[in-house]
């Protein structure tokens, strides 16, 4: 990873080269650094967790990441390349005024910043059991990697390694992993006859889990800065239609894999003290020595592709939105040094969070409950409302991510509610407002 990120640091001389590698990936580049920025830990392990518990129908969580990857390069790459931008909150300045831009920015910030944070923490504790070291120490080494190759060569680092850990990935969990733990709990006959009906419904995890999923995940694709950052990449409309839609077909896959591999986990392991442990648990129990080593390298693979990912979004935003605000210029010289110290600082603020926040789900849901509750609904209307307004956008982000806060303190991080919530208030207050105001300036053209 070290070496690529050296060698991407090559072709990451300008700014437009360092933040979305000069706008210039082609099919099979795009195709894997996209998958691989959206299947992190909790798609891997995570995904194996459900379909320990709940079956096939496990496969949710990454067939709503799919088909948001799927729906926005169908209905939003084409006019999202036209406009030639860095990062989601231009879009808001286009539409209302740099106000709208700085306070989405601030949310935009917090969601890349604790994606970052999650990766880390995951890298930490597999590298932790792994090698027997501290966490601490585990999450610096780990963690560390990232930070550098993502610093020196930015985007076009991050490409080539996500297309290294796409190949690890697809060859450890695919290939390996979900036939050896299939064969060891005697085929899908088997899994047939040992686990309940239920295993093999396709809504046993519940509609009001598969609603959540797709509220949080669907729409936080459609709107998070790291997945808008590799539509940008594209090198013409085609590759990202064709290649993004490929790589969200991928992903539903992807997740199908993990869930029958948490079946046969179930039939081979009935009885785990913690469901949280069936991934590494069914590694350890079935993979030969070398073969884990590989399985392992997926896992790995999967989280720093997600960690660099929400790295390098943050850094961006912080440079591209909030530095203005300091007196800085988003736009000085055309140069990529500006853009390397920014994720160089934000790399040590990811590796801080990650050394004092302990619950790597709690944290990845908190981000998206913050972006998809706060920001949705302001860039919605942005682009389909003509009459949206700054002061309705703005209130609805304040009140959105407000209510998603509240909720999430009341009912946990597990509830449902923060998310309906914070869209039902953001969805009126912006209406309202936007209504009350007296003059709106037209939507974007996305067309």
């Amino acid at each position: 990873m070290l070496a690529l990120g050296w060698y991407g640091m090559r072709r990451a001389k300008t700014r437009e080269d360092y933040l979305v590698a000069g706008r210039n990936l082609g099919p099979g580049f795009y195709l894997g650094t996209m998958a691989a920025t959206v299947l992190g830990g909790a798609a891997t392990i995570g995904t194996v967790r459900l379909g320990y518990v709940h079956g096939i129908s496990g496969f949710w969580l990454c067939a709503s990441l799919g088909f948001g990857i799927m729906g926005i390069s169908l209905f939003l790459a084409k006019p999202l390349l036209k406009l030639k931008i860095y990062t989601v909150t231009q879009v808001l300045e286009r539409r209302y005024n740099p106000t709208a831009r700085h306070a989405s920015a601030a949310i935009m910030l917090v969601y890349a910043l604790m994606i970052g944070a999650t990766s880390t923490i995951a890298i930490g504790t597999v590298m932790q059991v792994l090698f027997g070291l501290p966490f601490w120490v585990s999450v610096l080494i780990g963690g560390g990697i990232v930070v550098a190759y993502s610093t020196i060569g930015g985007m076009w680092s991050l490409t080539l390694t996500d297309i290294v850990q796409f190949l690890i990935m697809t060859v450890g969990i695919v290939f390996i992993l979900m036939p050896m733990t299939l064969s060891d709990a005697g085929g899908w006959d088997a899994l047939v006859a040992k686990l309940p009906a239920s295993y093999f419904s396709l809504t046993a995890i519940g509609w009001d889990t598969i609603i959540t999923y797709f509220l949080i995940y669907f729409f936080g694709i459609f709107i998070g800065q790291d997945i808008w950052q590799r539509v940008f990449t594209a090198r013409t409309e085609t590759v990202a239609k064709v290649s993004g839609t490929a790589a969200g077909v991928y992903c539903v896959l992807y997740g199908l894999a993990g869930a029958v591999i948490g079946m046969a986990a179930k039939v081979v392991l009935p009885d785990l003290d913690n469901v949280n442990n069936a991934f590494a648990t069914i590694v350890d129990t079935t993979l030969p020595d070398g073969i884990r080593g590989l399985v392992v390298a997926a896992a790995l693979a999967a989280l720093m592709s997600t960690a660099s990912a929400g790295l390098l979004a943050a850094s961006t935003t912080a440079a591209q939105d909030l530095w203005p605000l300091l007196g800085g210029n988003a736009d000085d010289d055309g140069d990529a040094h500006k853009n390397r110290l920014f994720t160089l600082l934000l790399g040590v603020v990811v590796l801080g969070i990650a050394l004092v926040v302990s619950d790597v789900i709690s944290a990845l849901t908190l981000a998206y409950n913050l972006l998809v509750g706060g920001m949705l609904i302001p860039l919605l209307g942005a682009i389909y409302w003509k009459r949206a307004s700054t002061a309705g956008a703005i209130a609805s982000m304040l009140l959105g991510s407000l209510t998603a806060c509240v909720f999430m303190f009341l009912d946990g991080l597990d509830a449902n509610t923060p998310i309906y919530y914070s869209l039902a208030v953001g969805a009126v207050s912006f209406v309202v407002i936007s209504l009350m105001s007296r003059s709106a300036s037209g939507s974007i053209e996305l067309a």
